[in-house]
């Protein structure tokens, strides 16, 4: 597996990383044992880099991450996110935001216990707290580092200015944000050029569009409640069908390429900038080897052009959310 360093940071990872959060939350169950093997599977095919948050389940993701690759302590790189208010069940998005740096360090202390790890690699802010200033959230993360119980700062979903505010307090290592071949907001928003000015890599979650540029969904593909998919816009039987034809263009790529439209979509992501990590998430080996297979795929500026011309002729349709 080949390897990117996330911007100036030094921070080295497999060329693709893993989202681990759907092995145990956000759809349908699954086995522990084989989430277990899976991410064993994942590290001897070179990945090193694992995305959870304590929200996931919530705080369960997290403990399963952290059962796996224990036994890679050192070996791996594990990020993990801070950010929603605790309720009465845990952190829950509908509970609200909470960044406020006491929070941020007893999220951290309370993160590290269920990665089994004494000190957490990457830790993101997972989405900017309107009440507490970037300058305060960088500055407690800061405080981590500097405790020696964080090595990375990042941010996840944040604007240029408020990756500028971050920054200028406490170096951001990456930045987590969506962006794939169907969802390129950050190419117009200056966020992206704000990561090159201020070498911050990127990684984008939700490459594959939550599955749907893998071409493996029709408008007859249903989905469990546990599904965060069977709530989403664009997976809305309507939507499936008329955002077809980015399927059609990413098969017509593959066949040129021999690769599936799954590998051509974290392809294009790969030759965007060397900085970028995607990190799909997968939980069929099958599945991952088809992923990891992308980063061996060269689109030419030739393929680059014109797949940018066919998406601009292309009205995605659905919100993302």
């Amino acid at each position: 597996m080949q390897t990117r360093k996330l911007g100036n940071s030094g921070l080295e990872v497999s060329a693709l990383g893993l989202g681990c959060m759907r092995m145990s939350f956000g759809d349908t169950p699954t086995d522990k044992q084989e989430m277990l093997t899976f991410m064993h599977k994942a590290v001897e095919r070179g990945v090193t880099f694992f995305d959870t948050a304590e929200v996931y389940g919530p705080f369960t993701n997290e403990e399963l991450v952290g059962e796996a690759l224990e036994p890679f302590r050192g070996k791996v790189v594990i990020a993990t996110k801070f950010g929603w208010k605790h309720g009465e069940k845990g952190p829950h998005p509908s509970v609200g935001m909470d960044s406020r740096p006491e929070q941020i360090k007893r999220v951290a202390e309370a993160s590290l216990k269920r990665l089994r790890v004494e000190v957490i690699d990457l830790f993101y802010q997972h989405r900017p707290d309107p009440e507490v200033p970037m300058e305060d959230v960088a500055g407690a993360v800061k405080e981590l580092i500097q405790a020696g119980k964080v090595k990375h700062f990042g941010l996840s979903e944040a604007n240029a200015e408020q990756i500028r505010r971050a920054h200028a307090v406490q170096p951001v290592a990456a930045l987590q944000s969506e962006y794939s071949i169907w969802w390129t907001a950050i190419e117009e928003n200056g966020v992206l050029s704000t990561l090159d000015d201020l070498g911050i890599g990127l990684v984008p979650y939700s490459p594959l569009g939550r599955g749907y540029l893998t071409g493996k969904i029709d408008e007859n593909t249903t989905y469990d409640s546990s599904d965060i998919r069977s709530r989403n816009p664009r997976f809305a039987p309507e939507a499936i069908k008329a955002n077809r034809a980015v399927i059609d263009l990413l098969e017509k790529i593959g066949i040129e390429k021999g690769a599936t439209p799954a590998q051509i979509a974290l392809a294009w992501l790969l030759a965007q900038k060397t900085w970028i990590v995607p990190i799909p998430g997968s939980r069929k080996l099958e599945r991952l080897d088809e992923n990891l297979g992308a980063a061996n795929i060269k689109l030419t500026d030739g393929d680059l052009g014109e797949i940018k011309e066919a998406m601009a002729k292309i009205t995605v349709v659905g919100n993302r959310y």
